[in-house]
């Protein structure tokens, strides 16, 4: 790659000629800092915090969008580069609301970060501020436009990674504001619930909808029996909350704070997420045989189910009819299981700790209440749990592990591996390929449909059978590979489709990771990399092996789509409007 020669604050340095001058300051070991800016995503110097001295300029330059050239000389650290950022911050913090102690990114807030940085110590532009209504109607994500910076991090993320674009800089000048068109809520547009809007916020100007005092009120009720399961991709996250490394598995920590917290039983939904299995792969494996719709497409991720629905709904009777791993274990929490330990269906509530924010959209859905019950009475993400926990005063780094309850503790590496991006079709094919041919698999990791590419495909020998499949994650990919399956480019037998980049593991209901760590640490790799080691460290890995969901078939479901299965675990959709 050509280089050009520059100079950074006195010091020479060589750098690719395609650089900005930020990437250059970083790569020097310089920092600069910034606010605005998403690598790769929000490139458009609207903050003015990065800016810089470049000789021969007549004035400051943000650093993030301005090209380096040959012989450039640069001062990141002069006297007026260090009061123009200050004069910046203080000018969006005079029309900012500054309830940081009761802010949901207190400690986490890029905003907050940088006042401490720069040393601001007074705000010298009080004037008029424009107070807006919150827009809390979603189930899922909460948009307060008073704490909105206008760095359009949001805007970006949605248009052009999620290819959604529901949310638009309104109006101009000083009354401009990140909303809807007509200023409608979230709840009232195309919007998916992926909540990767909040993952890009700097600030706590988009939140999940918080259900925690919903929980701690069942908690306290001494007449409701309150059951909790928890996602395969909280226990690599949840730990980040607390102080420790990316990719930390805590799994057992995380069980012992749930006991702690009051909950009767504390379940994993890696075992539904085994039941899913055998129902999705059977489901498969009959649409393969007797002419069914094909491509299968997976249904476990609520995003892109309401994307599909929305913007899709000709794939609609391509879904698989299976619900979602943890709506599914709600629905035999309150059948099978309730029956099982003589507990009335009607004091049981159900609590789902996910990843996600789209959950809280799903939970509520009129569909999924095939028991008579909502299967799911409350959804938290990680972060919430982690507020919880830190709330009721737990010293969870120092927490001793605990296993899962019984009888629906068992789990296998199978129902870990869906908090990753190509784990459900890894899942599938594991049990699909030993079904179908009625072999052991050689080699149980099926590598093809790993890793963070946008589009991947793979081709399996089932046998005499190929198997064609596809894996998509993020919603602007998965546009991408339906909009080529529709026009008759690609055919697939199987396509698994996650709404967030990444899969579970990077959830809108995740920990928040500040954009510089994102920029140094490959997040969604250390994650990803957790949930295979606890594959790899369980002792069976293939979900038709869970004795679990053997004895539940037997005793209960007879037989995977059985008509008491389709019943209880299958579901179906509906198209829904544009606008």
């Amino acid at each position: 790659m050509e280089k050009v020669n520059i100079i950074i604050d006195g010091k020479k340095f060589q750098v690719p000629k395609d650089y900005t001058v930020l990437q250059a300051a970083r790569e020097a070991g310089v920092e600069i800092p910034t606010l605005c800016y998403l690598k790769g995503i929000n490139e458009i110097g609207a903050c003015r915090m990065c800016v810089v001295e470049v000789k021969g300029a007549r004035s400051l330059q943000a650093a993030c969008v301005y090209p380096v050239s040959e012989g450039m000389e640069v001062i990141t650290n002069s006297e007026r580069v260090r009061r123009a950022r200050k004069v910046n911050l203080e000018l969006i913090l005079s029309n900012h609301d500054r309830s940081c102690l009761t802010c949901v990114r207190s400690g986490n807030c890029e905003l907050q970060k940088l006042a401490e940085d720069l040393n601001v110590k007074q705000i010298r532009y009080e004037g008029e501020n424009i107070r807006r209504p919150l827009d809390d109607f979603s189930p899922s994500v909460v948009r307060d436009p008073n704490k909105c910076i206008l760095c359009k991090r949001c805007i970006n993320v949605c248009r052009n990674v999620q290819e959604v674009g529901v949310i638009n800089a309104n109006y101009r000048g000083f009354r401009t504001v990140v909303s809807t068109a007509f200023d409608r809520s979230l709840n009232e547009v195309a919007c998916t619930m992926c909540g990767q809007c909040i993952q890009a916020c700097p600030v706590g100007a988009l939140r999940e909808k918080d259900s925690t005092d919903i929980v701690w009120k069942a908690l306290a009720d001494k007449n409701k029996y309150v059951v909790v399961q928890t996602a395969p991709a909280v226990r690599v996250a949840l730990g980040e909350e607390f102080g420790l490394p990316i990719g930390t598995r805590v799994t057992g920590k995380m069980v012992t704070a749930l006991k702690m917290l009051g909950f009767d039983k504390v379940f994993d939904t890696d075992t539904a997420a085994d039941l899913t299995i055998m129902e999705e792969g059977t489901e498969l494996i009959n649409r393969i045989k007797n002419g069914g719709k094909l491509p299968l497409i997976t249904s476990c991720s609520p995003g892109w189910i309401k994307f599909c629905e929305h913007y899709f709904p000709e794939f609609l009777d391509n879904l698989s009819t299976c619900k979602s791993p943890h709506e599914m274990f709600g629905a035999i929490l309150k059948t099978y299981y309730a029956q099982k330990m003589g507990i009335d269906p009607a004091n049981m509530f159900v609590v789902s700790i996910m990843p996600c924010t789209a959950k809280k959209f799903e939970a509520q859905r009129e569909e999924l209440a095939a028991s008579g019950y909502p299967d799911v009475d409350a959804v938290l993400t990680t972060r919430e749990l982690a507020r919880m926990i830190k709330e009721a005063g737990i010293d969870f780094v120092n927490l001793p592990d605990s296993h899962f309850d019984d009888p629906m503790g068992d789990a296998t590496g199978a129902g870990v591996i869906f908090g990753t991006t190509g784990g459900v079709m890894e899942a599938a094919l594991r049990t699909v390929c030993e079904i179908l041919t009625g072999k052991p698999l050689e080699n149980i990791e099926i590598t093809q449909v790993r890793g963070l590419e946008g589009i991947r495909e793979a081709e399996i020998d089932i046998g005499t059978m190929k198997i064609k499949a596809a894996v998509a994650h993020g919603l602007a990919n998965a546009k991408k590979l339906l909009e080529m399956v529709k026009n008759g480019e690609k055919e697939y037998h199987f396509i698994e489709i996650m709404a967030c980049p990444g899969g579970c593991i990077m959830g809108g209901g995740q920990p928040i990771v500040p954009a510089k760590v994102k920029e140094k640490v490959d997040v969604a790799k250390l994650r990803a990399s957790a949930i295979y080691d606890e594959d790899r460290s369980l002792p069976i890995r293939k979900s038709h092996e869970n004795p679990t969901i053997k004895r539940l078939y037997d005793e209960f479901l007879g037989h995977p789509n059985s008509e008491k299965a389709h019943h209880l675990l299958h579901t179906h959709y509906r198209r829904r409007p544009l606008y």
